[in-house]
């Protein structure tokens, strides 16, 4: 299948590695599948843009938090379990939204709002969470490791 991208133009994508989310984004509600994608020039697995398989100019660029913030956690609730049809923590994989600014060190990640994806059944969802623990723009550099990514 070929999509239209905001950054690589238009790619074959495997229609099998298509994340849906049922209820959109919010903010996004009609865009419900989306595709992971590589960040040319960035390593594997530090950044990846979200994007909408629907509209080409619509996407987010996200990271594992857990490569900056080793401590992060928070709980899902029942409905959210259920909805994506969690069966064991191997089936998470969770991402944040990168707000990408200049001077790059003043970039932040939205730790208030994880993606969760089902890596099984490719059903995602933003999950807000619902107490002050975490902020909506956490530094991308985490000072506590002095440096983005890690140990």
């Amino acid at each position: 299948m070929n999509i239209q991208t905001k950054y690589l133009g238009e790619i074959t994508i495997d229609p099998k590695k298509i994340v849906t989310f049922a209820n959109g984004l919010p903010g996004f509600k009609n865009e419900k599948q989306f595709i992971l994608l590589p960040i040319p020039e960035a390593a594997p697995e530090s950044f990846q843009t979200l994007q909408s398989i629907q509209t080409p100019e619509l996407a987010f660029v996200v990271t594992n938090p857990y490569q900056i913030y080793h401590d992060y956690e928070f709980r899902l609730d029942q409905p959210t379990i259920d909805q994506l049809a969690i069966t064991s923590e191997q089936d998470l994989f969770i991402l944040t939204i990168v707000t990408l600014t200049s001077p790059f060190e003043q970039s932040t990640i939205n730790l208030k709002a994880p993606i969760i994806i089902n890596v099984k059944t490719k059903r995602g969802k933003q999950y807000i969470l619902n107490d002050d623990t975490y902020p909506t723009k956490a530094p991308l550099v985490n000072k506590d490791t002095k440096q983005s990514g890690g140990d």
